[in-house]
């Protein structure tokens, strides 16, 4: 389906009040320094409203938006030398658009690609701006929010948090939660000079697939980890078991021969918070956030069940003394800049892994109801796959991005198939 999109205008939302003198230097924290420089997209889509035309909802959306940037002001700054924001109050860059199509076209025929249509830069470009949005209007009312919030800034966590606030202030909600902005007083900044924050950032030929796994797939997946005994008897998450069973298809797929010379491995993103001692509580804002690295076994026969081992063994590592390490050591750093090098020469295979599932991310209520749908877009990476719950239902949505020819691959691995939801239109109640 073809998507055209036009601009109708372009603005900056400055907070509703100004930032005070003492706040206008934001500290950047290290695990904030070594994020790479890209907006995280959310895309989320309404149907139409009867009590208010889409110019009135787009004015209700800007209005909240200056209100939950005066409690968020770095967003409405300017990212400095990778170090600090300045928060100036110059805005959140702003953009209005109309698009020529229909809700129902996109509900029936979802395709993460056509997402990079509602968005107003490409998501690689966060150089200094902290966030951004656009809202497109649709033909016969239907309404698209997109937000995008640099890496550099946050979190996932983050990232809904302020999403969170801003559809309450929509609301006229007064019971609003304020961040806490201590993050580089956890991570005091280090000298990162030799690490490339852009590193696995690519403009390759890449394509975005959203796979729709229902519930009785996914305990079908689930199953297959328990009958073979793997040496950990707990039954895998539904997350361990999808991720477990897209790398090893994924790597059946597209890797025929393992080379011995290269890395292979699995990388799952996890939330520090609760991992320190004593725990934060989940209103700090900042990126709070490192990856569990696990490297399987190519062993072919050991892979499949292998790999749910080696993902637990990983993410117990991410633990309080893994934290303090991060805080007070320098290991960390040289680890990244090893394996960036490494990457950089190509003797990496490595797949990302990012769970939103179990996230509130269904929040943004601006007074008309939460989105009928909601999803990612075309990512800047290869080898990267984001889980969202479906919105109705036990299932998982899996948006995996690759590089072209790896996808179709993948497309055409009959395994992999055999277990992906055959109707990928998306269910909607009473729309």
């Amino acid at each position: 389906m073809k998507i055209d999109v036009e601009v109708l205008s372009e603005e900056m939302i400055k907070p509703s009040s100004p930032t005070p003198e003492h706040l206008r230097h934001y500290q950047l924290s290290f695990l904030d320094q070594i994020q790479p420089p890209i907006f995280m997209p959310l895309v989320m889509f309404y149907p139409k409203e009867n009590d208010a035309s889409n110019l009135e909802r787009c004015n209700r959306i800007k209005q909240s938006l200056s209100k939950a940037l005066s409690m968020y002001y770095p967003l409405a700054g300017r990212i400095k030398d990778n170090a600090f924001v300045d928060c100036n109050d110059e805005g959140l860059f702003f953009v209005e658009a109309k698009a020529s199509c229909h809700l129902s076209d996109i509900l029936e025929n979802p395709n993460p690609n056509n997402h990079n249509k509602f968005i107003p830069l490409g998501l690689d470009d966060a150089n200094e701006l902290p966030a951004m949005a656009q809202v497109t209007y649709l033909e016969y009312g239907g309404l698209v929010v997109f937000f995008g919030m640099s890496h550099k800034l946050g979190d996932a966590l983050s990232f809904f948090m302020f999403i969170d606030c801003w559809a309450a202030f929509a609301r006229g909600d007064t019971d609003i939660i304020s961040p806490k902005f201590d993050s580089a007083t956890l991570f005091p900044p280090k000298d990162i000079s030799g690490f490339q924050p852009r590193t696995g950032i690519t403009k390759e030929n890449l394509v975005a697939r959203r796979y729709v796994f229902d519930a009785s797939a996914i305990a079908a997946i689930r199953a297959k980890y328990i009958e073979n005994k793997s040496k950990d008897a707990r039954r895998p998450t539904r997350v361990e078991a999808l991720s477990a069973f897209i790398w090893s298809r994924f790597m059946a797929a597209t890797q025929e021969k393992v080379d011995q010379g290269k890395l292979y491995t699995v990388i799952q993103a996890m939330n520090l918070r609760t991992r320190m001692d004593p725990p934060l509580s989940n209103n700090y804002f900042g990126n709070i956030t490192r990856p569990a690295i696990a490297m399987p076994s190519m062993n072919e026969e050991d892979r499949l069940y292998d790999i749910l081992n080696q993902m637990r063994d990983a993410i117990r590592k991410v633990n309080a003394e893994y934290v303090k390490q991060l805080q007070d050591t320098d290991e960390h750093l040289n680890f990244i800049k090893s394996r960036a090098a490494s990457v950089m020469k190509g003797e990496v295979v490595s797949f990302s892994f990012t769970s939103l599932c179990r996230f509130p991310v269904y929040v943004a209520d601006f007074g008309w109801g939460k989105p009928v749908w909601l999803g990612s877009a075309r990512l800047p990476f290869k080898n990267l796959c984001s889980f969202f719950d479906t919105k109705y239902g036990d299932g998982i949505e899996a948006w995996i991005n690759l590089k072209e020819e790896d996808m179709g691959k993948l497309e055409a691995d009959k395994e992999f198939l055999s277990y992906v939801s055959p109707t990928s239109n998306v269910k909607v109640s009473g729309f």
